[in-house]
């Protein structure tokens, strides 16, 4: 979906139709969860400080999430998603992958689906979304970013090879702004650069991502689409452009991280125990800490409070963060599950 809770909001109250807004946050304090394409002209964009946000556009409109109608309206999409195939992995309430090999209607053209879905979708929601179309989830997800907003595009599998050798690095899904500046030091400045590289040199470079980097470049991606995932954690994180050094810096940014997770979280039916934050050393060493509390978490300072806890002074190394990361795990349905009965073993 294109910019879908700012899309929402100005659906529903047309006085918003045309103007910079935010979803998420005040011009205090908060997170932005989503901005209209009216906001992002000014570089507004979502898990940007709200303060930021106001100031790169003074006229930003400002509008507390509705996540119940956010729900409403994704489940009508994912109705329209059913009637053409049952493969359906939603990744949040505005995006998922489908696989339409074998369809219900009998289409032997994914781009004529994938367009009719976005015409059912605009007819019954007034709501426009973007499709990617290709034969596996990574050049599906590249694509669908190529004509954003309401746009469409194709990646042929006779095209693939040489669309990925153009393709610039900072348009690989799955290499952040970070990454792919270390990347075009190393003189990596598109996909056919980064093909030249072994897979055991991105390894020694970048870590496990090294071997999904040396795939994606070759169009390898033989992620199923799995309609029954169940989701068990929601996170955010972020890789610096300079390894942090100092306590401040790091609580400052785990603080910030910690609200777009809340924020990711608030949409979700299962309520989390668990708190996770995840930390990436300038040599790739990884740790994590958790806490898990008796009740489900159920508000944002609950949750920072949580990450607070998880800081002290024996993060700092020599090496410096490259990566901090929050996590809400130990997700669980809303209804009372039946305990188990204690098993006897005799010896």
């Amino acid at each position: 979906m294109d910019a879908f809770y700012a899309s929402v909001e100005q659906h529903d109250n047309p006085d918003y139709l045309g103007k910079p807004i935010a979803v998420g946050g005040n011009r205090e304090r908060g997170v932005v969860a989503a901005a209209s394409y009216e906001a992002r002209k000014y570089g507004v964009k979502s898990a940007m400080p709200s303060v930021i946000a106001a100031r790169k556009c003074p006229d930003l409109i400002f509008v507390k999430p509705r996540f119940d109608r956010y729900k409403e309206v994704s489940k009508q999409i994912r109705d329209i998603f059913h009637h053409y195939t049952d493969l359906v992995e939603p990744l949040s309430l505005d995006e998922a992958y489908l696989d339409v090999t074998e369809n219900k209607i009998g289409l032997n053209s994914a781009t004529i689906i994938a367009n009719e879905i976005r015409s059912k979708i605009l007819d019954q929601t007034g709501l426009t979304a973007s499709a990617g179309i290709s034969y596996c989830k990574f050049l599906a997800k590249t694509a669908s970013d190529v004509n954003k907003p309401n746009g469409i595009f194709t990646i042929l599998p006779d095209d693939a090879d040489d669309y990925l050798r153009k393709m610039p690095i900072r348009q690989f899904h799955g290499i952040g702004k970070s990454t792919s500046e270390k990347m075009i030091k190393a003189g990596i400045f598109t996909g056919g650069d980064l093909r030249k590289k072994s897979k055991e040199d991105l390894v020694r470079r970048f870590g496990k991502a090294g071997g999904y980097y040396f795939n994606i470049c070759r169009g390898i991606d033989n992620r199923p689409v799995m309609p029954d995932r169940e989701r068990k954690s929601v996170s955010a994180e972020r890789t610096f452009d300079h390894n942090l050094m100092q306590l401040e810096d790091i609580t400052s940014e785990l603080e910030r991280i910690g609200r777009i997770t809340f924020l990711r979280y608030q949409p979700q039916n299962k309520p989390g125990r668990t708190v996770t934050i995840k930390v990436k050393y300038g040599d790739f060493k990884q740790i994590t800490r958790s806490h898990t509390f008796e009740e489900t978490i159920s508000s944002e300072s609950q949750l920072l409070e949580a990450v607070n806890s998880l800081v002290d002074s024996s993060l700092i190394r020599d090496e410096g963060i490259r990566l901090l990361g929050v996590g809400i795990s130990s997700l669980q349905s809303d209804e009372p599950t039946k305990r188990p009965d204690q098993l006897t073993l005799n010896f």
